[in-house]
């Protein structure tokens, strides 16, 4: 049970933290922890997965992410900008990132835990940014926590309401990746339209 925790906590740590992570589920994964944690093992009778411990294991992940992305960008960023492309990185999608912090500010760091892509870059731009980190800082502990929570409860609260969710958990799945890219289509169909128009 325990290497379930540590690798779920790592996975959450290289999507935040790690730029070569944009590519892991983010939201569906803690959404689906939180539905083992509603199941119980047909065996044991326990659930597959106790809802503190969840949490309690992802939440120090999910901002000690965000801290070492923002180290990373801190120390890195000139260099990063200089790198066009390559098989863990992707210079666009660093500009965008930016763009869309320069749009939003420090809250950027708590909106982009929610949007998958943004949230893996947003804090190396802070870094390069040269975020005063204690500001940073306030902004990363209270998003970490809101994502977390929000989502790994989304998943148990599912589980617990709507008796045999659990047997479709690839649509759930769908649903949850879904909503998460629904701004960033939303805003390049508005981007299409405005140049048509």
């Amino acid at each position: 049970m325990w290497a379930g925790y540590l690798g779920l906590a790592v996975i959450i740590f290289t999507e935040t933290g790690l730029l070569a992570g944009f590519f892991l589920p983010g939201d569906s994964l803690l959404v689906t922890a939180g539905l083992f944690a509603a199941t119980n093992d047909p065996v044991s009778g326990e659930p597959f997965l106790n809802i503190v411990y969840l949490n309690l294991s992802l939440i120090p992940s999910a901002i000690l992410g965000d801290a070492t992305g923002y180290w990373i960008g801190s120390k890195a960023g000139p260099r990063l900008f200089k790198k066009e492309k390559s098989f863990f990185f992707r210079k666009d999608y660093l500009i965008k990132t930016q763009e869309f912090y320069e749009k939003h500010g420090g809250v950027t760091i708590i909106i982009a835990r929610f949007m998958p892509i943004i949230r893996t870059f947003a804090p190396t731009v802070a870094g390069i940014a040269k975020m005063k980190y204690t500001k940073f800082a306030q902004f990363n502990i209270f998003g970490g926590i809101l994502w977390v929570l929000s989502m790994t409860l989304l998943g148990f609260y599912l589980g617990r309401l709507i008796p045999g969710v659990e047997k479709h958990i690839d649509k759930v799945i769908i649903i949850i990746v879904f909503l998460s890219i629904l701004p960033g289509i939303i805003k390049y169909l508005k981007h299409k339209f405005g140049k048509k128009k």
